[in-house]
């Protein structure tokens, strides 16, 4: 490749990279900002924590859905349009919960003391359930762009970089929507869905004329015809067939590269466990470090954020690079050192004396460090074995085994909790820790991705056509 071709790719790949950072973190804007105005809710709608967890259940079941069969659909179809559309369409019902309580001059949503309804909260909670399927949107057409730009040797490292906007996008709208709650009082609570929203609609018009589906749209060769060695293992000669195969054919193949593909499931099995402790950590944090290792509130909340923010963060991006340079881009390699350093990391928070919180807070950053890991690789190896041209699939079997992992680390955990301790907790965490572990390593020998196997399927489709 040419130096003006590589200058010109190099261009579009980080253009796209960072517009996909930005689109999804504008997601997290439409997303992650209820839990922040969920105790508004409470006061001035009177909206009850239990029917807020119904909210939040529903959402996170449609979301997990969503992911799949818009991964389906990212595959076959435009990835710029379809991850637009999944953005405007979550701003509007923003839009439409922040204005529901105006329905009530030609619909009773409002009693006499200003509270809701139970119309009100019928139609809150419908309109945020379908706001998990348009949130399902986001995530199947970055990861298929991610994989059209990004070169297999790199997108470990790079796909990392953008799985950094998750936290970024949570962040900033949760200093956002506690700066309009502080300064306007809950009564403002409204702006926080009108604000995220009218902030995602710009954004949306960016993601639509900024992305492009494909390198070949803007007059660059695939990926695979860039390698300057030309001995990558993702060489291929048929893309071309492979993008034009009919609907029939296309079916075929992501059955084989998919569904018939036992690497998508181990790597599903694997990230279904390390979600539990992600999750473990995440919603039950504050609560076992308060309740077991006698920490203050504030300090239990500090220590669960710097988890997340400097522990994963850091965690995820070292991950990334590590794969790409050390393990030849074999990224379940390094899922299985970062699950058992995860598992072992909070056995010893588990184990560290109650009297120690600075040693506590050192083992949970440290399993955050190392959570994050395969949280992100996870499916950056799912995209590989199943190639760009079934790689959103892929990730959406994954997505729904990550969000299934709530039914243990969400009632299950608070039901263990409440009967046996937080000890049961912990060591049922720890055993699917470790089965998580022992799956991945199933794949050590794997190769470090699918696109040899993707060309002979290709090959076999095409021959039984003719």
């Amino acid at each position: 490749m040419d130096k003006q071709t590589e200058k010109k790719y190099n261009y579009w790949q980080w253009r796209t990279l960072i517009t996909l950072m930005i689109g999804y973190a504008l997601y997290y804007f439409v997303r992650k900002h209820f839990s922040v105005v969920m105790p508004a809710l409470e006061a001035e709608l009177g909206i009850s924590k239990i029917q807020l967890g119904i909210f939040l259940t529903m959402n996170g079941i449609i979301y997990g859905i969503s992911r799949f069969v818009n991964g389906f659909l990212a595959d076959r179809f435009s990835r710029r349009k379809l991850m637009t559309l999944g953005l405007v369409l979550s701003a509007v019902t923003n839009l439409a919960i922040c204005f529901s309580p105006s329905m009530n001059s030609f619909m009773n949503v409002l009693d006499t003391e200003g509270k809701a309804t139970m119309t009100l909260v019928y139609i809150i909670g419908t309109l945020w359930v379908l706001n998990g399927y348009f949130q399902g949107m986001g995530v199947p057409p970055c990861i298929s762009l991610m994989c059209h730009w990004i070169r297999p040797s790199e997108l470990a490292t790079k796909q990392s970089i953008w799985n950094a906007s998750h936290s970024i996008g949570a962040g900033l709208i949760s200093v956002i929507c506690g700066f309009l709650l502080k300064h306007y009082g809950y009564s403002a609570w409204q702006l926080c869905f009108a604000v995220p929203a009218a902030i995602a609609l710009v954004g949306a018009a960016a993601l639509f004329f900024t992305l492009k589906d494909t390198p070949s749209s803007v007059g660059l060769p695939e990926i695979e015809d860039m390698d300057k060695d030309g001995k990558s293992e993702n060489k291929t000669t048929e893309t071309s067939l492979a993008d034009n195969m009919s609907g029939k054919s296309f079916k075929s193949f992501v059955n084989r590269m998919v569904f018939a593909n036992p690497f998508i499931w181990i790597l599903a099995v694997s990230n279904f466990c390390i979600y539990v402790v992600r999750f473990t950590i995440l919603d039950w944090g504050a609560t076992f470090l308060t309740q077991y290792k006698d920490m203050e509130i504030s300090t239990a909340g500090t220590v669960v954020a710097a988890s997340e923010l400097v522990g994963g963060i850091a965690g995820m991006l070292l991950a990334g690079w590590f794969t790409d340079r050390f393990m030849k881009s074999r990224a379940h390699r390094t899922c299985f050192i970062c699950t058992v350093g995860a598992t072992l990391s909070f056995f010893l928070f588990w184990k560290s004396p109650a009297g120690m919180p600075w040693l506590s807070a050192i083992f949970i950053c440290l399993s955050s460090f190392f959570i994050y890991g395969p949280q992100a690789l996870l499916g950056t190896s799912a995209s590989q074995q199943a190639t760009k041209h079934a790689c959103a699939t892929a990730n959406g079997i994954l997505g729904i085994f990550g969000y299934a992992s709530t039914a243990i680390s969400g009632v299950t955990f608070g039901y263990l909790a409440d009967r046996f301790g937080w000890d049961s907790v912990f060591l049922v965490s720890v055993i699917i820790g470790l089965v998580g572990a022992a799956v991945v390593a199933l794949m050590w020998k794997a190769p470090a991705d699918g696109y040899a196997k993707a060309e002979k399927v290709m090959a076999e489709i095409s021959e039984s056509e003719q």
